[in-house]
């Protein structure tokens, strides 16, 4: 997998559409500062997943977007397309070439595609995460990437080592699913509380039950000893499935005892075997050496004789010529020695052509020996083979039968419970025929009763609507009447007198008759003209006559009591209408314009009166327009409806006086008499209200007798569509039992079918194997009997071969003894004569000769005792040999006989485990069933059942209501099951019974089953979800701890590369725990001896930084690399050792280097040049490098 496109628009400089092709090996981009060389590795973070602006060397990420120049307008947009050649399938994707692309917009929007698929930016995370190019992007060295590698804390130097081993999506991952745990824990604790809370409501509900009905009583009874039989039932399989499992775990530890000495003792055979095949070439190479030493021996004997005989022929030379040996003796022995030698070669030859002879025969001897002892071994294998196979056969066929007779038992099982559940199906089937034609019985055919309660209900309804539409009519009354009696109450308490008249009336009563405004009517719509044209009479009180009149001014200005207006009932009368008249008939006003004003005072008594004849010659105007007519026309005073006055002498008013007495005064007359009318009208809504109420009491009563016989009906219908609910699900159930029951059945047939097959074939195998052993047995004791003859024949040949040998090897030292003799016999008698004249020289020669003979032949003869003496100890060793191997093979034999009764007892206790097994499964499908049915019956789970029902806890027997308690008892099962029996039997007696309480009891039953099982499921979910979570924590374990070794071995051998003769490591923070601990870097450059990173050069530092993340690059390799000017800063030597380790790293992954060293790009596969042109975009060139060198 590498980098094979890089397509740029819009992004950063690039403001045209640019691609970039690379190889495989390394690519150099180059160019001067500030061309974009930069951007390119911006563009590669940004298409895989950044998001960080200020990594991508941004404000924000609409800064990507080429931001546009002098010669050239901004774009709305940047899109970089990546291709990834995935041949080698690096990718999870079935595809050989991969494009990512990413688009932002500046309006804000942004996309992302996966082979012009559109997907979201997870997906590419997710998609190259699992190469080791995570998030963190620890692929990509941009600029300062090496000060963060630097500043980073440990954990963040873990996370490189993460990322790059492709475990942090998996940690990320784990901690999201840990939150949510967390936050499910809160529900599921609410959900136990829940469950708790309906587990312990069962209880009182079938008390309460128990209070109300008979019936109740006896289905507590029921469900309690039902409850507490299973519960016995399940307390009692889950001792014999621990009993199992105890029981298992025991064979297991035979098991796995019974293994080792297994091995232990195939190892011995082996070893045993291997030094027995040892004994061979051991016992050949002491013969050899037996031989070599014999051959020796013969040397050294001939040599000393040699040695012997030339020191007497020296001995026996005169000291002068005439002592010497006549030539003719000379010349004689010569002709002897010629003889002898002739002789001597015809021996050697002889010799030759005998041991040529006896290795042949020896050569033939080994050669049938080895033939015997593999044929032999070959037999012994079969026969070893042949009882493996019957035991194993053995086994089988007895797991085989085992298997067979626990067939047929569980076949009889199933058919027997298939029977039950059929009689449970009829009875079932039975019951629901009888309550369907119970419950058609009981209903209606006309459904009369329906009609006449839907019938009532209207009626009623009606009267409902009618009661609520008089109660709103009386609330519509009420209303009025508080609206109208508040009004009339505030305008009487401001017609309370607020002068000297208050005093008049509550302290000085006499020749008071009253208020004016209580003793006159103005006739609407004139009140204040009146008032005006009355002058502030209206406001004050009414005397009898001037005596009274003068005695109240007294006694007020005696009181301080304040001003007072009086009027005289007894008064004078005046006669000045007449002038008003006449002005009235000259202006020809009409009646709502213009009226005398004492036409409007109405009522005769003598205040009337008196009123009349204050205002007399007043005439009441509608406004100033008609005064102005009427005084023009003679009138003597013409008041306004405003409250203006004019008179031929004066005039006052001006501002409208508001709510004067007499208009206060008719409306409390007027807000008096609506207040009656409203209390009238409110007492005719409460009496419709009463008539409204009365006919809704006689329709409910009608309702409500109706809706008794309907609900009576419909309670006796709910509890025989109840009880066929219950039974419908009985049959149901039952019927499914027996499908399943038929098809387990079916299952075993062919199960019995296909092992008594294979006990046949195995028995027909078996049968076959029986008559081999006898033949091979008395085949290998002849191989064995012929291998012995053999040995025996390759001992002799071998002893022959020896003494062929030392005889040839005696006749050679003869031969070389004497070769030549004959020759120096001549020579010496030819050169006698000249000798003589030497004789004297040579004499001193001859003796120091003979002392050198003399010496040789000790020398010799030493030799010679020493190597008869390893002679002899090399023979006893040979002998010694010999009896050893024999010695081997008994040995062989008994731990070939212990192998194999280990190897019988190994696959005895297999047939043990595995009729365990079978057991074992028989205990947990029991276990299994029982749970399903407290599941299924009661709604407990099995744990639950035994906790609140179990044999160890006290019984508390359910009582009526006004019996007394009854007394704690033990569990006994005889008693629980006639418990049961009596109270289904007394159950069945109660013929009808009321649903209410059962039904709840059921419904409170059956959510507290299904909570139950959700909650059985969400911990069950929960539990392998944690299960998960462990193995996933294991795994990561293994993978981080391999990472961090491979990586810190990698940093050492980095490090030492970077710098010869220093020391670097890294530390883990917290070895104990792998999962969390961090990584500390020490670093000891050559010369120094500090190791902390701080107190280091920038150089060292930026060294170190690059060492660490070259060991990553190495330890966990990635498809590719991204360098941005990491060598700028170095010098020359530093910058090989680097190269170096680049050359090192494109052998596994593809290098792209942004430099401006020279070297670096001597190193490149492709060359690509950066320039920004003119106008301010980038622009790229690009050249092979191996193309330059081909040309």
């Amino acid at each position: 997998m590498h980098l094979k496109t890089l397509t740029l628009r819009g992004f950063k400089s690039f403001a045209t559409t640019t691609t970039m092709s690379f190889e495989p090996g390394i690519n150099c981009v180059v160019g001067p500062n500030g061309s974009g060389k930069s951007n390119v590795v911006d563009a590669l973070a940004w298409v895989m997943g950044e998001q960080g602006a200020k990594n991508l060397r941004g404000g924000n990420m609409a800064d990507v977007i080429f931001a546009g120049t002098a010669k050239r307008p901004a774009l709305g947009r940047a899109e970089v397309t990546l291709t990834i050649d995935n041949t080698d399938g690096a990718l999870p994707i079935e595809f050989s070439e991969v494009t990512i692309s990413r688009t932002l917009f500046r309006t804000g929007g942004s996309e992302y595609a996966i082979n012009g698929t559109a997907c979201r930016l997870l997906d590419i995370q997710e998609l190259l995460s699992d190469t080791g190019m995570g998030k963190e992007m620890h692929v990509i060295i941009g600029q300062g990437k090496l000060d963060e590698v630097l500043t980073a804390t440990p954990e963040d130097r873990r996370g490189f080592i993460e990322e790059a081993a492709g475990v942090l999506k998996h940690r990320r991952r784990k901690e999201k699913a840990l939150r949510k745990l967390e936050s499910m824990q809160g529900n599921l604790t609410r959900i136990e509380d829940l469950a708790g809370e309906l587990r312990r409501q069962l209880g009182p509900l079938a008390r309460q039950a128990a209070t109300a009905r008979r019936a109740q009583v006896i289905q507590a009874e029921v469900f309690d000893a039902r409850a507490r039989i299973l519960a016995d039932d399940v307390a009692q399989a889950q001792a014999r499935l621990q009993a199992q499992s105890v029981n298992e775990k025991k064979l297991q530890e035979s098991a796995a005892e019974l293994a080792a000495r297994v091995a232990r003792a195939a190892n011995e055979v082996s070893e045993l075997q291997a030094a027995a095949d040892a004994a061979s070439p051991q016992i050949a190479a002491l013969t050899e050496n037996w031989q070599r030493l014999g051959s020796l021996v013969e040397r050294f004997r001939g040599l000393a004789n040699l040695a012997t005989e030339r020191e007497r022929s020296l001995l026996q030379t005169g000291p002068s010529a005439h002592r010497g040996e006549a030539p003719e003796r000379i010349w004689q022995r010569a002709e002897e020695a010629r003889v002898e030698e002739e002789s001597l070669g015809k021996e050697v030859r002889a010799a030759e052509d005998a041991l040529r002879e006896v290795i042949s025969r020896r050569e033939g001897a080994e050669l049938r020996e080895r033939e015997l002892d593999q044929e032999l071994a070959t037999v012994n294998r079969s026969v070893a083979d042949r009882r493996e196979l019957a035991a194993r056969l053995n086994g089988k066929i007895a797991t085989a039968s085992s298997r067979i007779e626990s067939l047929a038992a569980e076949k009889e099982r199933v058919a027997a419970a298939m029977a039950e559940a059929g009689k449970r199906a009829d009875a079932a089937e039975q019951q629901v025929i009888e309550l369907e034609e119970q419950a058609v019985a009981h209903t209606d055919g006309d459904d009369t009763l329906s009609i006449a309660h839907e019938e009532a209900a209207r009626v009623r309804q009606g009267a409902h609507d009618a009661v609520e539409e008089a109660r709103q009519a009386v609330a519509a009354a009420q209303s009025s009447v508080v609206e109208w009696r508040t009004k009339a109450d505030t305008l009487e308490l401001s017609l309370a007198p607020e002068d000297a008249t208050a005093w008049l009336l509550d302290e000085h009563r006499t020749g008071v008759v009253g208020l004016v405004r209580d003793a006159v009517k103005i006739a609407g719509g004139w009140e204040a003209a009146a008032e005006a044209a009355l002058s502030g009479v209206a406001t004050g009180a009414i005397v009898r006559d001037v005596d009274a009149a003068v005695d109240a001014l007294r006694a007020a200005r005696e009181a301080d009591a304040g001003h007072l207006e009086l009027l005289i009932e007894s008064g004078a009368r005046s006669d000045r209408d007449d002038a008003a008249r006449a002005a009235l008939a000259q202006t020809n006003l009409a009646a709502d314009q213009a009226r005398l004003a004492s036409d409007v005072v109405e009522g005769e008594g003598g205040s009337a009166v008196a009123l009349r004849a204050l205002v007399t010659g007043t005439v009441l105007a509608v406004d100033l327009a008609a005064a102005k007519q009427l005084l023009d026309a003679g009138a003597p005073a013409v008041a306004t409806m405003a409250g203006d006055v004019l008179s031929g002498t004066h005039a006052w008013g001006g501002q409208v006086q508001a709510a004067a007495i007499l208009a206060r005064q008719a409306a409390y007359d007027d807000a008096r008499a609506q207040t009656t009318a409203a209390t009238e009208a409110l007492a005719r809504a409460e009496e419709e209200l009463a008539r409204a109420h009365a006919t809704a009491a006689v329709a409910d009563e009608d309702f409500d007798q109706i809706a008794a016989q309907l609900g009576a009906r419909d309670s006796h219908l709910a509890a025989v569509s109840a009880q066929l609910g219950v039974l419908r699900q009985s049959l149901s159930a039952a019927h499914q039992e027996i499908e399943r029951n038929e098809e387990r059945v079916r299952r075993i047939d062919h199960d019995l079918e296909r092992h008594i097959d294979e006990l046949a074939d195995l028995r027909e195998q078996q049968g076959q194997l029986e008559d081999a052993p006898e033949d091979l047995a008395k085949h290998a004791a002849e191989l064995s009997a012929e291998r012995d003859a053999a040995h025996k024949l390759t001992v002799a040949a071998r002893s022959d071969e020896t003494e062929a040998r030392l005889r040839l090897r005696t006749r050679e030292e003869r031969l070389r003894a004497i070769a030549g003799k004959s020759e120096a016999l001549q020579a010496q008698a030819r050169s006698v004569e000249a000798r003589i004249a030497q004789e004297e020289r040579a004499a001193a020669r001859r003796q120091e000769a003979a002392g050198v003979a003399e010496q040789v032949a000790k020398d010799a003869t030493a030799a010679l005792v020493v190597a008869q003496e390893y002679l002899a100890a090399l023979s006893a060793e040979r002998e010694e040999a010999e009896g050893m191997r024999a010695t081997r093979e008994g040995e062989l034999s008994a731990a070939r006989t212990s192998l194999e009764r280990l190897r019988q007892e190994q696959r005895e206790l297999d047939d043990l485990g595995h009729r365990h097994e079978l057991a074992l499964a028989e205990q947990r499908l029991k276990y299994e069933q029982l749970a399903a049915k407290a599941i299924d019956d009661l709604g407990m789970s099995a744990d639950t059942l035994v906790a609140e029902f179990g044999p160890h806890l006290m019984i508390t027997l359910p009582q009526a209501e006004g019996e007394k308690p009854k007394p704690e008892r033990p569990f006994v099962r005889e008693e629980q099951e006639k418990r049961l029996i009596k109270a289904e039997r007394d159950l069945a007696r109660l013929g009808k019974i009321n649903p209410l309480a059962l039904e709840e009891h059921a419904a409170l039953e059956e959510r507290q089953r299904y909570l139950t099982e959700q909650l059985e499921d969400l911990r069950q979910s929960r539990a392998d979800l944690l299960g998960i979570v462990r193995d996933i924590d294991q795994r990561v374990n293994e993978v981080m701890t391999s990472a961090l070794s491979d990586v810190a071995r990698e940093f050492e051998t980095t490090f030492a590369s970077l710098f010869p003769g220093g020391k670097g490591q890294l530390v883990l923070t917290d070895p104990d725990d792998v999962l969390a601990t961090g990584v500390d870097i020490e670093a000891r450059p050559p010369g120094k001896r500090v190791k902390r990173l701080s107190l280091l050069s920038g150089g060292e530092r930026s060294l170190t930084a690059v060492a660490f993340l070259i060991a990553i690059f190495k330890a966990r390799p990635s498809p590719f690399y991204v360098m941005d000017e990491v060598e700028a800063a170095l010098d020359d030597t530093n910058l090989s050792r680097l190269l170096g380790l680049f050359e090192e790293l494109q052998d596994n992954s593809q290098l792209l280097i942004i430099t401006h060293q020279k070297r670096t790009m001597e190193i490149a596969d492709a060359l690509y040049g950066v320039a920004m042109r003119e106008d301010g975009v980038t622009s790229v060139i690009s050249q092979r490098v191996k193309d330059l060198a081909g040309s």
